[in-house]
């Protein structure tokens, strides 16, 4: 199977913002784009994207998860990098239209169409580090993709950084690949040095996020998770997870964590620990390393709430337990 996200459809949809208006969207060759040397968002990172999934039930019908969510989140980021507001209509039929012409090509179960629209600044004009892009594209790729874990996967190990932040605080709930990028080299030092997997940017002893995930911590009957501001990332998995959680007869606490009182929980035997994101979906932490001491959550192994919230979602996702919430939109 090859990577997650490296195999794509060879046509998107596609428009363009030029003259204080959205073309007419089309279906063009994923290969097709043709962008100027000196165009904004190479230079000045007007870039934002969003990353959802389609399914593909029993009864052959495909189903979008939660896509109006990710477009909300999607306006918001263009908005706040100042690019042009994108019309969520369009975008909405953009997302359809080349799930709906690729139907054939989703994987079943536990594979899924990973969907990834994206919005960069095109105008040609490296005087405007200080000036936002008049014009824009925007498109939506599609992957079909496997089970993340398909190779078997093992409780990661996860760095706590009390120094450092994964971005600019004013950055935090925009979706911008700036954010990845900044995030990089930390992480990729956190694995060379201590082998970990991720690192949980908790600057000050404020327990926020990982490089490309939300941080959720179960107690018992209890999941605490940071409360939502304009730091870090509006997961919609992290939403879906605790709203689940709640559904269970959970209780959701939404506070400020601190470094402290992780790792003082993290010592129970019954404390489980996971990273919340699209692909991954919910995912078991075993250790915690923190100023060169490896803590284990709880039994430092999968936790078993984990593993019952992970399972309720897919089997919403897959048509298995019936949407509730309606998170579904069904690709005619």
């Amino acid at each position: 199977m090859a990577a997650f996200g490296t195999v794509f459809m060879p046509h998107m949809a596609f428009t363009s913002f030029e003259n204080n208006q959205w073309n007419e969207a089309a279906i063009v060759a994923s290969d097709s784009i043709q962008l100027h040397p000196g165009a904004h968002v190479l230079h000045y990172s007007s870039t934002c994207f969003e990353g959802l999934k389609a399914f593909k039930h029993a009864d052959g019908s495909i189903h979008v998860f939660r896509m109006d969510q990710n477009l909300k989140r999607f306006d918001q980021s263009s908005r706040l990098l100042s690019l042009p507001d994108i019309d969520q209509a369009q975008v909405s039929k953009m997302i359809l239209d080349i799930v709906a012409q690729y139907s054939a090509d989703i994987p079943e179960p536990p594979g899924s169409m990973y969907i990834r629209p994206t919005h960069i600044g095109t105008e040609a004009a490296i005087g405007k580090a200080a000036a936002p892009s008049e014009s824009s594209m925007l498109y939506v790729l599609i992957s079909p993709v496997g089970d993340y874990f398909a190779g078997g996967s093992k409780p990661l190990r996860v760095l706590l950084d009390e120094t450092g932040m994964r971005c600019a605080p004013h950055m935090g709930m925009i979706k911008s690949g700036g954010n990845y990028a900044s995030a990089l080299g930390p992480i990729l030092a956190a694995k060379r040095d201590v082998q970990a997997d991720q690192i949980l940017f908790c600057p000050n002893g404020d327990v926020q996020e990982t490089g490309a995930a939300n941080f959720l911590l179960i107690d018992g009957n209890e999941i605490i998770t940071k409360a939502l501001d304009s730091s870090f990332l509006h997961g919609v998995t992290r939403s879906s997870i605790l709203t689940l959680a709640a559904d269970m007869g959970m209780k959701v606490t939404e506070t400020q964590l601190s470094v402290e009182e992780l790792l003082k929980r993290s010592a129970k035997p019954n404390v489980e620990a996971a990273l919340s994101g699209t692909a991954a979906v919910l995912t078991s932490v075993g250790t915690l390393i923190h100023n060169g001491t490896e803590h284990s959550v709880g039994s430092g192994e999968h936790g078993p709430t984990t593993q019952k919230l992970r399972q309720a979602l897919n089997d919403i996702q897959w048509g298995k337990a019936p949407d509730t919430h309606n998170w579904l939109t069904e690709v005619k």
